[in-house]
């Protein structure tokens, strides 16, 4: 286990230092809930977005999201927050092609604190121009 698994809630974390995030955003005020949290599905759908990028660099062509193998938040992120997707491919099937996602988000706080708002699995399947699955190979 990493430095980040063993993290109390807020404790500042590092960022993963072995790869580079594949996306990078700040989430304003419309992407927010009353209290000033962001919306889950407004993560959901950046980690989606993250997963695919690996993805369709090993399918060489069109995938398409087939499971949500898990989903944990964590911590909430916070309007203003600059949040990194780290994504890599950890499985690679006939037609398939599973992806791990974390998510930090950096705080301005008094200090600049890093923490870990989310984990996730996903799969996706290669398809071809029919959407029909194909050969990832």
């Amino acid at each position: 286990m990493s430095a980040t698994e063993h993290a109390a809630p807020g404790e500042s974390v590092q960022l993963p230092r072995d790869h580079e995030p594949v996306l990078r955003l700040v989430p304003m005020p419309a992407d927010a809930n009353p209290n000033g949290d962001i919306f889950g599905g407004w993560i959901m759908s950046h980690v989606d977005i993250a997963g695919s990028i690996p993805a369709l660099r090993v399918a060489k062509g069109r995938i398409a999201t087939i499971a949500v193998n898990s989903f944990i938040f964590k911590q909430p992120v916070l309007i203003g927050d600059l949040v990194s997707f780290y994504a890599k491919v950890v499985k690679i099937g006939r037609t398939s092609i599973t992806v791990d996602v974390e998510v930090y988000a950096q705080r301005r706080a008094p200090e600049e604190v890093t923490v870990k708002v989310t984990e996730a699995t996903l799969t996706y399947v290669a398809v071809d121009q029919n959407r029909k699955p194909r050969s990832v190979n």
